[in-house]
């Protein structure tokens, strides 16, 4: 290489740092203006997407032992595999249910700046969290499907919280996300403040397959998302869509899920 490639050859090099170095310290400023806080409080933390000593302290994980279909925490160990008297007595249309934590305390916070505040930068670190209580069930699974909103509610909410939490986790996963497959149908009222049976007749019908996807989840393993799980009839009611067009296992994992203590 002679001296005019060799400076040639620098130049280049010095203007393609430019763009990071400012990008850098673009990074800084902003960090300096609008340091990382918690993400379930205002407090100043380390990094982005992290929470505080207190708020991480707050959430009331799910772990083992729990029933195996209902994903409900038990007080004591009943042994692998143990199923809980209320998934024996009525049992769900989907195969199992999955959440990261109870729907309390700082996880009900990140629910609800996710769903009402419009905090989508929330749905990262959430679905960080869904894949590891997945249980495996994502790893194994063929494809993730989100819990769809009504077109209606959509164009006034603007987005579907479900949606981005079930893309973030099929980008981490490496999974197929089949958006726009599952389709809400029937404008639905608030499940909010209705007993579990309205709920129940709330959505009974509620979710259909798009014209021409009626084949698109045949023999498949699904995970099926949700932001919270409360009374099961949303997700219980689109279990039941993906059964009827085939599904051969439905997963419902959930980022929290409303219950009242181990049993």
């Amino acid at each position: 290489m002679g001296a005019g490639e060799s400076l040639f050859s620098g130049l280049l090099s010095k203007s393609a740092a430019v763009p990071a170095a400012a990008g850098d310290m673009w990074r800084a400023v902003f960090r300096m203006v609008y340091p990382p806080t918690c993400a379930g409080c205002t407090r100043m933390t380390g990094g982005e997407g992290a929470l505080c000593a207190d708020c991480w302290r707050d959430v009331a994980f799910i772990d083992r032992p729990f029933c195996e279909v209902l994903g409900i925490p038990f007080a004591r160990d009943h042994g692998d595999g143990f199923v809980s008297a209320q998934a024996i007595a009525e049992p769900p249309p989907f195969d199992r249910l999955r959440a990261v934590a109870s729907h309390e305390g700082t996880a009900r916070k990140l629910v609800h700046r996710l769903k009402y505040q419009d905090r989508t930068d929330l749905a990262r670190l959430m679905a960080l969290w869904m894949l590891r209580a997945s249980d495996g069930t994502v790893d194994a699974c063929d494809c993730i499907v989100p819990v769809p909103l009504h077109r209606n509610r959509f164009l006034r909410r603007r987005f579907n919280q479900s949606a981005e939490l079930a893309r973030h986790l099929a980008r981490v996963a490496g999974k197929p996300l089949a958006a726009g497959t599952l389709l809400r149908v029937k404008p639905t009222e608030r499940q909010v403040g209705l007993s579990a049976l309205a709920r129940r007749d709330n959505v009974r019908g509620a979710f259909s397959l798009a014209p021409g996807r009626e084949g698109d989840f045949h023999g498949k393993r699904v995970v099926l998302v949700d932001d919270v799980y409360t009374t099961g009839a949303t997700v219980g009611a689109a279990s039941r869509a993906l059964r009827k067009a085939g599904a051969a296992d439905v997963t419902v994992l959930t980022f929290a899920m409303a219950i009242s203590g181990p049993i």
